[in-house]
């Protein structure tokens, strides 16, 4: 998305002398300095494969405002180079219509690239364009006049909106590919579909059946005749069925969920200010906390015969109880024959993980897959499966020998056939299944010694044995993207300290093709983006390496001496530390104020292992910082550049209160905070990501890792921000801080942002207030200037 420069916030000349100008600095920096992704050349391939796969195309950025067209043949990799399509055989897509398009408002869920939207109005009136976020929101661009054209900058994967200025209507919601996208605005594009009766239906695959869910009942109409009975059961009268009917292939059966509805809680949030200055409203969001009763659903399986009769059985088994979902709806999956179907049981606590199969004749209930743990089963990122219908056979993943593995399971005896992956690395995601090769390619990390071992690289097994062939080479983090028949991959790696490599790879054997793009990054590095510098030093128990990034000011002088802020963020659900090329555009403002600033991951973060990742368990006030800190120890050692009697930390969400927690326990080290709206009190902040890591039911490990429990403690410089409508992390979580840190009698500042949701200090006033609490408390007046 191009962002229109707006006046945005300003931070009040409220104190003299150096703060006010820095905040004037830092507010004319932002309106005025480059976009710096703009300023990457040569770094992205998105392929566009011919329908035989034997050649691609794409598009690359060759300048700010220059792009080339590259066409590549497969087998020889041989590249042919044009300013546009026509010059290579190629012709663009025809432009699309907006009448032909649909109008169903979406979030944007992805940003790739950088593209271009061309829209052109054909309408009697004005239309208008706005982006829609990440929440669906809209975000207006301008608007189009009839007969006119606009060009608006945008991402592949942005969602965007048109709508008639003058009787407010949306007309169409068209999605920005990699290529220029080309809409004609012609008209209205298609309706959302009606709902049917406030009911939803579904038909058996034969198509003799439908069955439904309503009043309270579940419904069949024979689609022979069209006669409807009610399908009684024990059940009945209960607003608890689960609307989906999820039907066998063979037609004689379908399973429905049944439960006791559990309303969630609601939080309320105060919109101070809305718009048109109407007086202050109350929001109530539903928002389940840890403990929090859960409807405890079971499926239904419903038996259907020739003549209509019926026969039901509630599945109830000691084997899935008390379990964590938190709606009624039970996914299930059909065994291709109809003899049985699967779901999964998560029982509350994450400790057992199981797929149970049902016999669709006799009900009967057994075991396919079950995992168990003592501390917990990561059921968010560590679940995957693949069916093989054919072989009634499970390709499974499971962290059950202290690493991330596939393991390939026999679906009618239940247990493992045999181990695929095994090792001291771990699997991270799989990519491609081919069943007729009896294939799996898959992405895995820590495979080499001394690479970092959040590097991603690509590999193949076996599933009949055999060893792990690797088929990426270069000491760098891998995306990767196959042709659509799976003979070749486009591999694009890169490193923080060195931009992406794009190659063409043969999927067989790894063999490289050609070297499609290598990035230019001449243009960033003129306009004071400076390479991070990528370190490694032992963690806590001094074997174990910690992997981390240290970005120095773009005028550095290795002379002086630089205060040091950590970007921290310890969330156990993944890794945060960059393991590939990113621009990190925050981190190098705050640098550029006279900072070195680091970030790394220590224990407790993900992708390393259960028993590095086991840290966090009913610990996440632990936050990895003993490895944090010996690493930055061991780093400042050898760089006397940085000054580690001046440290301080920022983050937010979980950052948020990993910030916080670093003036409770380690004032030793850290001196200033920002904390930008944390949960403060895993009992405060939503169920599923906190039951996850710190267990159910809720005990005394909840009180031990609160900030606010530990609210007398404080020691330091504390900024506390926070959203005023944040629905991720209850705003109250900071509030409750802020009342625990009055009580105490411990000095600090708060800064609640009117408006703002979630990543409150990310708004431009959050960021300027931030960078100057972090300016007044850590850098001395002979600090190095960055302007």
């Amino acid at each position: 998305m191009s962002v229109i420069s707006g006046s945005g916030g300003r931070v009040g000349r409220r104190r003299a002398g150096g703060v006010a100008l820095l905040l004037l600095l830092l507010s004319e920096s932002s309106a005025q300095s480059p976009r710096w992704n703009r300023l990457v050349f040569r770094a992205d391939v998105r392929p566009r494969w011919s329908a035989d796969g034997s050649s691609f195309w794409y598009r690359v950025r060759t300048g700010p405002e220059a792009w080339e067209y590259v066409r590549v043949c497969a087998v020889t990799g041989e590249r042919r180079t044009g300013p546009d399509l026509a010059s290579l055989g190629l012709w663009p897509p025809p432009p699309r219509k907006s009448s032909e398009l649909d109008r169903v408002r979406r979030p944007t869920r992805h940003t790739g690239p950088e593209t271009t939207i061309r829209f052109s109005n054909a309408t009697p009136r004005r239309v208008e364009l706005f982006w829609l976020n990440a929440d669906g929101e809209p975000v207006s661009y301008g608007g189009v006049a009839s007969g006119g054209e606009m060009v608006l900058q945008s991402f592949e994967g942005h969602v965007w909106l048109v709508r008639d200025a003058e009787q407010r209507e949306d007309l169409a919601v068209v999605e920005a590919a990699t290529e220029e996208t080309v809409i004609a605005v012609d008209g209205p594009g298609r309706a959302p579909s009606p709902q049917v009766g406030g009911a939803l239906q579904g038909g058996s695959p034969d198509g003799r059946w439908q069955a439904w869910v309503d009043r309270h009942r579940v419904w069949l109409r024979d689609l022979r005749d069209g006669s409807v009975r009610q399908l009684a059961t024990g059940r009945d009268g209960e607003p608890a069925w689960d609307p989906l009917v999820q039907w066998s292939p063979d037609s004689t059966a379908f399973v429905v969920s049944h439960g006791r509805p559990v309303p969630a809680r609601t939080i309320p949030l105060m919109e101070t200010t809305p718009a048109g200055a109407r007086p202050p409203r109350v929001i109530r969001v539903p928002y389940r906390k840890p403990g929090d009763p859960l409807p405890q659903a079971v499926p239904v399986l419903f038996r259907i015969t020739q003549t209509g009769a019926h026969q039901w059985v509630a599945i109830e088994t000691p084997l899935a109880t008390n379990a964590a979902r938190e709606t009624l709806h039970i996914p299930v999956r059909w065994a291709a024959d109809g003899r049985e179907f699967y779901f999964d049981h998560d029982q509350r606590g994450h400790q057992v993980y199981r797929v149970l199969a049902v016999g669709a004749r006799d009900a009967a209930v057994r075991c396919v897959v079950e995992e168990t743990s003592p501390t917990f089963i990561d059921v968010a990122h560590k679940t995957w499966r693949h069916w093989l219908d054919r072989s009634n056979e499970l390709i499974w993943m499971s962290e059950r020998d202290g690493w991330c593995h596939l393991w390939l399971y026999d679906v009618r005896a239940g247990r493992p056939i045999r181990q695929l992956t095994r090792g001291e690395w771990v699997v991270r995601e799989v990519l491609r299944v081919d069943e007729a090769a009896r294939e799996v390619w898959f992405l895995a990390s820590g495979l080499r010694a001394g690479e970092d071992p959040y590097h991603r690289h690509l590999c193949r097994v076996d599933l009949d044995g055999g060893e792990v062939v690797r088929l990426t080479e270069a000491d760098g983090d891998h995306e990767i993207e196959f042709s659509p028949g799976g003979e070749w991959f486009v591999a694009r790696w890169s490193r923080p300290d060195n931009p992406p490599v794009c190659e063409l790879r043969r999927a067989r054997d790894g063999r490289l093709v050609a070297v499609l793009e290598r990035a230019d990054i001449s243009a960033l590095l003129a306009a004071g983006w400076t390479l991070p510098e990528r370190v490694r030093a032992p963690g806590r128990d001094g074997r174990t390496e910690i992997w981390g990034v240290v970005i120095r000011p773009a005028r550095f002088d290795p002379q002086a001496t630089y205060p040091v802020v950590e970007h921290v963020y310890a969330g156990p659900h993944g890794h945060h530390a960059p393991a590939r090329f990113e621009l990190l555009e925050r981190e190098h403002e705050i640098a550029n104020l006279g900072f070195v600033v680091v970030l790394a991951d220590g224990m407790g973060t993900n992708h390393r292992g259960k028993r590095f990742h086991d840290v966090c368990w009913k610990n996440l006030r632990d936050g990895g910082f003993p490895d944090r800190i010996a690493w930055l120890r061991s780093v400042g050692a050898t760089r006397p550049w940085m000054d580690l009697r001046r440290v301080g930390i920022y983050g937010g969400s979980a950052g948020g209160q990993n910030a916080v927690r670093a003036l409770l326990d380690h004032a030793d080290v850290y001196s200033v905070a920002v904390a930008d709206c944390g949960c403060h009190d895993n009992r405060m902040d939503k169920r599923w990501w906190n039951e996850q890591w710190m267990g159910w039911p809720v005990d005394e490990s909840y009180e031990r890792s609160s900030n606010i429990a530990d609210a007398h403690r404080l020691r330091g410089h504390l900024l506390l921000i926070v959203g005023e409508l944040d629905r991720n992390v209850d705003p109250a979580s900071t509030y409750q801080l802020v009342g625990a840190l009055q009580r105490a009698a411990r000095p600090f500042e708060f800064m609640p942002i009117i408006g703002a949701g979630h990543g409150a200090a990310e708004t431009p006033y959050g960021a300027e207030l931030r960078a100057a609490f972090l300016s007044r408390h850590l850098l001395r007046p002979a600090a190095p200037s960055t302007r």
